[in-house]
């Protein structure tokens, strides 16, 4: 997956940029709501701050007409985005371009992240979430490891991810395995701990 606009590679970089720019392009064509993206990952010996700066010119090498929601990831150490703390100032390089947020909850929680205020962190850091990615985490909190599971058989306790939704007070997609219809069970269970 080549996808990394703050790599130091600029092999990797640019390539990226240009993925970007030519799948929002598409996303237009087709009337799509936004395109997603992860935070990417700077260099082992780099400043996370590089990556901001990278985003920056990425975002300013093309129109961006579809608004783009930077998800959130469980990565660790050099990833741009496993802290959610760093919306803050990633928004301070790019908010006043067509960009949103889309938190995951697996990788919230797999990133050791605080998931009772994570809405309410980033909310004051960006204004709000556009989407919410709802699932489970089959590995233990702070694992860094993305690993999603259906609601139930993984570790995130039962309330937390519907309270998540209930907060951001937006669409929430579920991207749980679907073996043995496990998507459908998951989508109802969602709703019934939201209705």
């Amino acid at each position: 997956y080549l996808m990394n606009l703050a790599s130091p590679n600029n092999r990797v970089r640019i390539p990226s940029r240009k993925t970007l720019a030519l799948t929002v392009v598409a996303a237009e064509a087709i009337g799509a709501l936004g395109v997603i993206v992860h935070g990417g990952s700077v260099g082992e010996d780099e400043e996370i701050e590089v990556g901001f700066e990278r985003w920056r010119k990425a975002l300013d090498s093309f129109e961006v007409t579809v608004p783009i929601l930077v998800e959130n990831t469980a990565g660790r150490g050099n990833s741009v985005m496993q802290d959610i703390h760093n919306y803050g100032p990633l928004w301070a390089a790019i908010g006043d371009l067509n960009v949103g947020v889309c938190l995951d909850t697996c990788h919230t929680w797999a990133a050791g992240q605080d998931m009772e205020n994570a809405v309410s962190i980033i909310g004051e850091m960006t204004g709000g979430i556009a989407l919410v990615h709802a699932n489970d985490s089959r590995d233990e909190f702070g694992s860094n490891r993305d690993r999603h599971a259906n609601f139930g058989q993984g570790q995130i306790p039962e309330d937390l991810v519907p309270n998540i939704i209930r907060q951001a007070n937006t669409t929430a997609i579920v991207e749980t395995p679907n073996d043995d219809n496990g998507q459908a069970a998951d989508i109802a269970w969602l709703r019934s701990k939201l209705a």
